[in-house]
């Protein structure tokens, strides 16, 4: 395996295993042992804990804007919102793991911004920012469709981690393409 695709299984593992522990209770170790390599190796492609944990939720955001990009393509106003609401939807229900590191993310990059270390967000930000713009541009330049999208993409978020299922009462205000996938 080269470099390269090494890398992209550290990724891949990185996210699994922060969206199962969060930043602070996962080790590299665990992260190593299920790429199958040992710590050493993980540190000549990453420089430390946090460059893995940002290049996993980069690669999540990125995914993020694939699948709002993929949905939205060739579509305009509420034709791309209701697309996009729905293939996030079926991203989170197929790929629960996509879900949690987006809230490991949050609460990662809240708990460095309260010891100080305001750095460590500002990839993440970037990321998000991102993904507020291309959400921007798929529903025409129109911010306060973007923000509403958005703010409910965030409520289904916390109502999904919180686990409350599909056909709850409390999915009766979403639209029916944002609601989670049975």
């Amino acid at each position: 395996m080269s470099a390269d695709e090494r890398r992209e299984s550290v990724i891949r593992a990185a996210i699994t295993e922060f969206a199962r522990g969060g930043y602070s209770a996962t080790s590299t170790a665990v992260i190593a042992q299920r790429v199958g390599v040992s710590q050493p190796y993980l540190f000549r492609l990453f420089p430390n804990k946090e460059a893995m944990f940002l290049a996993a939720a980069e690669r999540c955001l990125e995914e993020t804007r694939r699948v709002f990009a993929e949905a939205a393509d060739g579509l305009a106003g509420e034709e791309a919102l209701h697309a996009m609401a729905s293939a996030y939807q079926q991203l989170i229900a197929d790929d629960p793991e996509k879900l949690l590191m987006q809230m490991q993310m949050y609460a990662a990059v809240a708990a460095a911004e309260a010891s100080g270390d305001h750095g460590f967000g500002e990839s993440v930000r970037a990321g998000w920012l991102e993904l507020f713009d291309s959400v921007n541009l798929a529903l025409g330049a129109e911010v306060d469709e973007t923000t509403q999208f958005l703010a409910y993409g965030m409520l289904a978020n916390t109502l999904t981690s919180l686990g409350f299922p599909a056909g709850h009462r409390i999915w009766s205000g979403f639209y029916a393409s944002a609601q989670p996938v049975s």
